[in-house]
């Protein structure tokens, strides 16, 4: 997932192969045989996660009305804007190469940091009847899961490479606000009678904190000033081949 990811964004799930792709998320990286797969295995896992939050009622109609616009602009800007280019490099591209070890790393961080343990989290806040921290858990993990189910919909549709790279960009954008949220609802636990234990007032602090860190990070320091660049410069390079 990159976040995502351009690194980014967006996300890989156990015993499956990390995305190579800059976003986290990436539940979009996968080798050019399985893109022609419409949904792939990951793609379900995500799917299902987000019908379930959504079921639950804890996801706002903002948050819901903001995937459905994020597929509608997708397809909207794939046809004015960025159509694919018929050259077979470019859509099986992989911006950072296939074998990037580093970015595998930061790629599976993301995964824990914003999908694994805050799924954890949500499951431990029923048992332990914290509505409140489940409550505001639950937009930022469905955003996630959503932003790896459209990463895996621009690489499996074919799209071309800024497609690509407007979603992990979009939905990380979006979800730092979701954060904000988030982490404001923690924090404001301190002035409020906290019915969880102390272990758990901690811990959701903490996740919140490092959701923040890292997804900011994943925006500002990495998918804008460099994923961002890189794939539209592969992408016009290719353009430019494929009209000469």
């Amino acid at each position: 997932m990159s976040g995502g990811v351009g690194p980014s964004s967006d996300i890989s799930l156990p015993k499956e192969e990390p995305s190579r792709e800059p976003h986290i998320t990436n539940a979009a990286l996968k080798s050019t045989k399985n893109r022609r797969s419409f949904f792939t295995l990951r793609q379900l896992n995500v799917l299902a996660i987000a019908i379930v939050l959504s079921a639950s009622g804890m996801v706002s109609l903002e948050d819901f009305a903001f995937v459905f616009f994020s597929i509608f602009y997708m397809y909207f800007i794939s046809k004015i804007a960025f159509p694919p280019i018929s050259h077979s490099e470019e859509n099986k591209s992989s911006v950072f190469g296939e074998n990037n070890k580093i970015l595998s790393l930061y790629v599976f961080l993301g995964s824990v940091i914003g999908l694994f343990l805050p799924i954890a989290y949500i499951f431990e806040g029923i048992f332990e009847g914290d509505k409140e921290g489940i409550k505001a858990a639950a937009p930022h993990v469905f955003l996630l899961a959503s932003q790896v189910f459209m990463e895996g919909l621009s690489f499996s549709g074919n799209f071309s490479m800024p497609i690509r790279v407007f979603v992990p960009v979009f939905y990380n954008a979006r979800r730092i606000f979701t954060i904000v949220e988030w982490l404001r609802s923690e924090i404001g636990k301190v002035d409020v009678e906290f019915g969880g234990n102390v272990r758990r007032l901690h811990i959701g602090r903490g996740l919140a904190i490092a959701n923040m860190a890292f997804w900011c990070f994943n925006l500002f320091g990495f998918l804008l000033p460099v994923f961002l660049p890189k794939a539209f410069r592969m992408y016009y390079t290719y353009r430019k081949i494929n009209m000469d």
